[in-house]
């Protein structure tokens, strides 16, 4: 199966200059080449880290919505079919917030390598046999 499943982690580095690393922009380029899901939250959770920046001064308005723009065009496929049990398995497990457990469950589900810069989400991804990307 083609595509990793992407966390909104890796999109901020992308998006927000004082949390820009490296190794995220090796990720943008997976993406372009072979595509990218997340979980159905994922807009939603990137929306609201675009308003907390804007909220702080780190990032404008316009620079929000160039950014919404921008990302909007890697099309970025979304997953609705999380199975309930199993998120809150994993999170319970690793103790991991609920909305972590959704990109976990999607990659362990599609068995998709899992691209991430949460610490915890990423150490969790490895104990569930996940490769984790950066």
């Amino acid at each position: 199966m083609n595509g990793l499943v992407l966390d909104c982690s890796i999109v901020c580095a992308w998006l927000l200059a004082d949390e820009s690393v490296p190794e995220a922009d090796s990720i943008l380029d997976q993406v372009g080449a072979a595509g990218a899901v997340a979980p159905g939250i994922w807009w939603a959770e990137l929306r609201n880290v675009l308003i907390m920046a804007e909220r702080r001064r780190r990032i404008s308005q316009s620079e929000t919505a160039a950014a919404l723009a921008a990302v909007q065009a890697l099309g970025i496929m979304l997953d609705h079919a999380a199975e309930g049990a199993t998120v809150l398995r994993l999170a319970r497990s690793y103790r991991i917030s609920v909305y972590d457990a959704l990109y976990l469950e999607l990659a362990v589900r599609e068995q998709r390598p899992l691209a991430t810069l949460d610490r915890a989400l990423g150490n969790a991804a490895e104990s569930e046999q996940v490769r984790v990307l950066v």
